[in-house]
C-alpha cells in the first residue's frame, strides 16, 4: 500500500501571499538602505526601471558601435547625470512627463534594435541629454544638499559600473547571433516604450 502525504502547496501559497500583503514603510524619493546616503542613491537607481533601462540601452548601443563609443558613453553619461542631479537639488518640484519617459525607451530601444550607425557626436549628445534630464529628476526633492549630494554620487557610481560592464560585454561580441540577441533586447525596450506611451495616452 502506497502512502501519500498531503501537498504543501497551499501552505507555501499562504506564506507567499502573507509576504506580498505585508505593508512596508515607503519613502517619498529615496529608499533607505540603512547603510548611508551613498548606498541609498545606488539602490535608488537599481530599483528604478525608468532610469536603469535607458542607461542599459545606451550602454548596449555604444558597445555595438565599438570601444570608442563605449568609452565616450562611460564618461559622458555619469558626468551629465551628476550635473543634472546637482542642478535638481535647487528645484522645488518637477514631475516626470510620461511621454518623455516613453520617448527615451522608444528612441534608444529603436536605435539598438536597428543597430543604427550613429556617429560618435550623436552618441555623446544622447548620453548628455539622457544624463541631464534624468539626473535633474533624481535631484529634485532629495532633501538637504549634503546628504542628497552623497546619494547622487552613489547613483552616478552605479551608472558608471553598469555602462562599463554592459558596453565592455557587447564590444567583445563577434558572433552574429550574439549581436542579434543584443538587438532583440533593444526591440523589447522599444516595445516597452510603446506600452508606456499607450498607457500614458489612455490615462490622460
Amino acid at each position: 500500500m502506497i502512502r501519500t502525504s498531503p501537498s504543501r502547496l497551499p501552505l507555501y501559497a499562504f506564506v507567499v501571499l502573507a509576504f506580498v500583503m505585508c505593508a512596508l514603510p515607503a519613502d517619498a524619493h529615496l529608499n533607505s538602505t540603512g547603510m548611508g546616503p551613498f548606498y541609498d542613491g545606488l539602490m535608488h537607481f537599481l530599483m528604478s526601471p525608468d532610469d536603469i533601462v535607458p542607461v542599459l540601452a545606451l550602454a548596449l548601443l555604444a558597445g555595438l558601435r565599438g570601444a570608442s563609443y563605449g568609452r565616450r558613453a562611460l564618461f559622458t553619461l555619469p558626468v551629465a547625470w551628476l550635473l543634472g542631479g546637482l542642478a535638481g537639488l535647487s528645484a522645488m518640484a518637477a514631475k516626470p512627463h510620461p511621454f518623455i519617459a516613453a520617448a527615451w525607451f522608444l528612441l534608444l530601444g529603436g536605435l539598438l534594435a536597428a543597430d543604427a550607425k550613429i556617429s560618435l557626436r550623436v552618441t555623446t549628445a544622447l548620453a548628455a541629454l539622457l544624463g541631464v534630464y534624468h539626473g535633474y529628476l533624481n535631484g529634485v526633492g532629495m532633501g538637504q544638499f549634503e546628504t542628497a549630494s552623497v546619494a547622487i554620487l552613489g547613483l552616478v557610481f552605479a551608472i558608471f559600473v553598469l555602462i562599463a560592464l554592459a558596453a565592455a560585454f557587447v564590444v567583445h561580441l563577434r558572433a552574429n547571433w550574439a549581436r542579434i540577441a543584443v538587438r532583440v533586447a533593444g526591440s523589447w525596450i522599444a516595445a516597452s516604450g510603446l506600452l508606456m506611451l499607450g498607457w500614458a495616452v489612455r490615462t490622460r
